[in-house]
């Protein structure tokens, strides 16, 4: 008999064909499963495929008693309830390699976007509030010289160090553990504790992963440290910001703007950010691109192949269960 595979929601399924020979996949007919359906389906399932930001919890996981992998569809396992998981016995897995890129890669946009109000004068632009194209109007900063403040000194905050060194940005970083001196070195990277980054920046990039540790790190009295002239952009997790606590320094013009691809309750934007014409929005992309869809399909479908055939190798979130297990 076929093992079942249960995926949460719609994804590229062209990938997912290498598995027809040896296991049923069930996907949903729509978007995704009802709670209903979802827990049925659940009932005989050995594979879940969830999705980043989209919860698999506890009553989910107690649905599934045969259930042995949870392969995550990106990086962040923050949708996870790991405990349960890891208590029950089950492997969970992420696709961290495949986000890496591209998320830096907006990061770099958004700052971009920011300093040289791109979305901001495209708006006035469209509706002909603009003033007159004078030599000192709509006048914007540039980033060469500035200073970059990098907070999570992982893969993405290493490949968006790679992109501001490319305009000539000067990078400062904080960090759980400090990164390596020749990572330093080639990064052009200088580390520093978080108030010191957040004093002496000009863009301050959040690149962390949710925890318990990390969740409201960024608050009042983190933002008050910023300068006015400084900008705060977001492509980590909308929880490891107090977003009540950005919209009143954004109100108050005690920073100069921010750029968010992420949000506290998502998929809901406070309308307070969306009329700020120093903010700029967009609806959790960091990883959509065409291209990374598709290798994040691929690596979940080797993952779970190497995960039946006993190989290791792959990016397990909780490693002592899959130890436990050999």
């Amino acid at each position: 008999m076929k093992k079942k595979i249960v995926i949460t929601h719609q994804l590229p399924k062209a990938p997912f064909s290498a598995l027809k020979d040896d296991f049923e996949v069930i996907w949903p007919d729509a978007d995704s499963f009802g709670q209903e359906e979802l827990l049925e389906n659940l009932r005989d399932a050995e594979v879940v495929v969830t999705v980043f930001g989209k919860p698999f919890n506890t009553e989910m996981i107690k649905a599934a008693p045969k259930l042995k992998l949870i392969a995550n569809y990106g990086a962040g396992v923050d949708n996870i309830d790991i405990p349960t998981a890891t208590g029950s016995g089950i492997v969970v897995t992420n696709t961290p390699d495949a986000v890496t890129e591209p998320t830096a890669e907006l990061a770099m946009g958004l700052i971009l976007d920011l300093a040289r109000r791109i979305s901001e004068l495209d708006r006035g632009l469209r509706s002909k509030s603009l003033p007159d194209w004078g030599v000192l109007n709509n006048l914007s900063t540039t980033l060469e010289g500035k200073t970059l403040g990098i907070v999570g000194m992982g893969a993405i905050g290493r490949a968006l160090a790679r992109r501001a060194n490319a305009f000539g940005m000067k990078i400062i970083y904080h960090n759980r553990t400090r990164v390596s001196t020749e990572t330093e070195e080639k990064l052009e990277a200088r580390y520093t504790d978080l108030q010191n980054l957040l004093r002496n920046s000009d863009f301050v990039s959040l690149n962390i992963p949710l925890t318990p540790e990390t969740e409201g790190m960024i608050g009042i009295s983190e933002l008050k440290l910023l300068k006015t002239s400084a900008y705060l952009i977001n492509t980590a997790r909308g929880a490891v910001l107090d977003q009540v606590a950005l919209i009143k320094v954004l109100k108050n013009k005690e920073i100069a703007g921010a750029a968010l691809d992420v949000y506290q309750n998502e998929p809901v934007v406070p309308d307070e950010l969306l009329t700020m014409e120093n903010v700029v929005v967009s609806p959790h992309v960091g990883s959509a691109t065409h291209e990374t869809r598709e290798v994040m399909s691929r690596q979940v479908v080797t993952i779970i192949q190497d995960f039946f055939q006993g190989l290791t190798g792959f990016s397990v979130v909780n490693p002592e269960v899959l130890n436990s297990n050999k």
